[in-house]
């Protein structure tokens, strides 16, 4: 168990022993800095308070993005796992959406609405939805038609359904969903900031991208990779993992 607990450390630690090496033998800070030169702008930053303020605002709209995204395409998903005439009429949108480039419906956004907040928030939960209503789909048709009887049986109100019927058999794959909409939002909120936004990691690594400041783009990624794997780990994973508790046999 100890070995399986140290498993992810040890990964890391290959990762830098290769990042260490990989930059030796590039030999010039300016492609690729050495993990410990990146310490003194991380320090400026931090000082400044830019890093926090910008960590700050690409997390707010990951949030907007990642909460309206999982509502929307939670109803739209199990509406088409639930109702096959619903489902008939969605599913050529849904492949229509889950094939269009994230930069056409990001750009597109910008052009209809303006650079705005509102537009970037649209843009990144318009590219995130279709992926929810996948999973929730197959959610709502592996839902067990025997305990939806039995409910109806029991004169259960929609309420008392939904909590105890419903939602526990659909929370694998609501977490499968939460998981890798996370994971897909973030990278798309860091486009759009990195478009048409004047704050945010996005926006920095643009600033620094146009200043070929290699170390403070990697400050600036690393710093934000660094809160996602903690709201990974420490969240979604042990949320995951307690709502499949139930279907172990």
């Amino acid at each position: 168990m100890q070995d399986t607990r140290l498993t992810p450390v040890l990964s890391i630690v290959g990762l830098l022993l290769l990042w260490v090496v990989a930059a030796f033998l590039t030999n010039d800070p300016q492609i690729l800095p050495q993990p410990w030169d990146l310490i003194p702008p991380l320090q400026q930053e931090m000082a400044s308070g830019a890093l926090l303020r910008n960590l700050g605002a690409t997390l707010l709209r990951v949030v907007w993005a990642f909460a309206l995204a999982m509502t929307l395409g939670t109803i739209i998903g199990l509406s088409m796992g639930r109702f096959p005439v619903v489902n008939r009429w969605l599913d050529p949108w849904l492949v229509i959406f889950l094939n269009l480039p994230a930069l056409v419906l990001i750009v597109l956004c910008y052009l209809w609405i303006g650079l705005t907040e509102a537009a970037a928030i649209i843009a990144v939960t318009l590219n995130k939805i279709p992926n929810v209503a996948t999973i929730l789909r197959e959610g709502g048709r592996a839902l067990n038609t025997e305990l939806d009887a039995m409910a109806q049986v029991y004169r259960l109100s929609w309420r008392t359904r939904m909590r105890h019927v419903i939602l526990p058999q659909l929370a694998p794959f609501i977490a499968a969903a939460a998981r890798s909409g996370l994971s897909l939002i973030w990278k798309i909120v860091l486009v759009v900031e990195f478009l048409g936004r004047s704050s945010g990691v996005g926006f920095q690594i643009h600033l620094y991208f146009q200043l070929f400041d290699v170390a403070m783009v990697l400050v600036y990624a690393f710093s934000f990779i660094a809160v996602m794997l903690v709201i990974e780990w420490l969240v979604l994973q042990p949320w995951e993992r307690r709502v499949r508790r139930w279907r172990v046999v």
